[in-house]
Order: structure tokens, then C-alpha cells, then sequence
């Protein structure tokens, strides 16, 4: 690859276009990860949940120009579903979308 300049262009150009999400699936990630250490977690959880908060971050932070907020916001809403937790997350999205099955 040190002989295809355009390749590392290409994926200079790639990353720059998609940091703010990257950001935010890791410090989600990692908020999880400390979240569980300090609150005496086992392995376990901890395998599981900071990944799935970084992956729900990530998620989130590609939708959020659907309802308005700039991309340059996401880091903080990943930061914010990696305190929360995975079971507030789901929990919260449960309730909401139960309230607008009920609303059909």
C-alpha cells in the first residue's frame, strides 16, 4: 500500500467524512467501559455492554441529521448513551415507541 498513495487518500478522505460518528461509537464505547468498572461489573457486562453502547452511539449519531442536529453533535450523544447504559437506552425507546403504537 506505500506505493498507492490513492488508497490513503481515499481513506484520509473516508475518515474525515465519518469521524464525528467514529468518535462517538468510542467514547460511548469506552464511558460504558469505565461506567461498568467503576460500578464493580463483572467481564461479562463488560464485554457485552460497551460494545453495544459504541454500536447504538454510532447508530444514533448517522440519524441525527434526520431530525436536525448537525453531525458535529454527535460525540456528545454518544458520550451521553455510554453514562446512561444500554437497559436506560432500551428502556427509553420502549417507552417511546409504545406510546406512538398507541397513538396509530
Amino acid at each position: 500500500m506505500p506505493d498507492r498513495p490513492e488508497t490513503w487518500a481515499f481513506l484520509a478522505s473516508w475518515l474525515e467524512h465519518n469521524w464525528p460518528g467514529l468518535y462517538a461509537g468510542l467514547l460511548a464505547a469506552l464511558i460504558a467501559a469505565l461506567r461498568v468498572i467503576y460500578g464493580g461489573g463483572k467481564i461479562r457486562q463488560l464485554v457485552i455492554e460497551a460494545p453495544l453502547c459504541g454500536f447504538v452511539a454510532l447508530s444514533a449519531s448517522h440519524g441525527l441529521s434526520l431530525i436536525g442536529i448537525p453531525l458535529t453533535a454527535a460525540p456528545f450523544f454518544g458520550g451521553l448513551i455510554g453514562l446512561l447504559g444500554i437497559e436506560f437506552v432500551r428502556a427509553a425507546a420502549k417507552k417511546t415507541f409504545t406510546r406512538k403504537e398507541r397513538t396509530l
